[in-house]
């Protein structure tokens, strides 16, 4: 059974995490088939953008701590994403959540719809937002980052729009998108590559500079006894240990 839903129009290719049974999380599973799906657009000549949507109202929950990707492959589909010669556009009504933040944070643009909600929920973890800071740091004012990452409080798309996580807040996701895939249709194929090769040098750079370094930071906080408590915690619906 496909987690993807794969539509085209005119150009434009929709790629639907179609998990809504563990809230499309980031399980090994998913996130082989995003990246094969993404894989297939880059050889497309046809396609001139892709658009990352979801079904029910979780647009991602985070890893699937049942089921959870290697940590190499989820920093591998977040740099595809930035490194995918086409722009890459999240259309966003629902929940955004730890990894899904990552992944989110990754796209050219994002449009978020009010049913949106946002939270890195790491640190309640015993964990941190490390692999995902390569994409969340550039796009997110820093004093917002500070709060965020060391709080996990929720926020809805408007705050999410004002601290520059996502493009732009609207009551209408779909009437919103028109005028960013037209844009996008009116292009050339060379000229969205080379203009957004020009908006994410420095974003790829990171990732080639301190990917593995957070990879293995990620690795030993998961193996933590805290972590342990954390998702073991959460997993119970009931409070760590060390909450006060």
């Amino acid at each position: 059974m496909t987690l993807i839903v794969r539509t085209e129009e005119r150009g434009v290719v929709t790629l639907t995490l179609d998990s809504p049974a563990n809230r499309n999380a980031l399980s090994a599973e998913l996130v082989e088939e995003v990246r094969g799906s993404l894989a297939a657009c880059a050889a497309d000549a046809t396609v001139r953008a892709v658009v990352l949507a979801h079904t029910g109202s979780t647009f991602c929950a985070g890893a699937d701590l049942k089921a959870p990707p290697d940590p190499g492959a989820f920093v591998g589909l977040m740099r595809e994403v930035v490194a995918l010669p086409k722009p890459v556009v999240a259309r966003v009504d629902g929940h955004v959540r730890a990894g899904g933040m990552g992944l989110l944070a990754a796209c050219d643009i994002a449009v978020a719809g009010p049913a949106s909600t946002f939270a890195l929920t790491e640190s309640r973890l015993g964990l941190a937002p490390a692999v995902i800071s390569l994409t969340l740091l550039p796009r997110m004012d820093r004093t917002a980052a500070h709060r965020y990452f060391l709080t996990g409080e929720r926020f809805d798309a408007a705050e999410a729009a004002r601290i520059g996580l996502v493009t732009e807040a609207t009551e209408d996701v779909d009437k919103a998108l028109v005028p960013v895939l037209d844009g996008v249709r009116r292009a050339s194929p060379q000229g969205l590559a080379a203009s957004k090769e020009l908006v994410t040098a420095t974003v790829l750079r990171s990732f080639d500079q301190y990917a593995e370094d957070l990879i293995a930071r990620s690795a030993e906080l998961f193996a933590s006894d805290e972590a342990r408590e954390g998702m073991t915690a959460f997993l119970e619906r009931r409070d760590p240990v060390w909450v006060r």
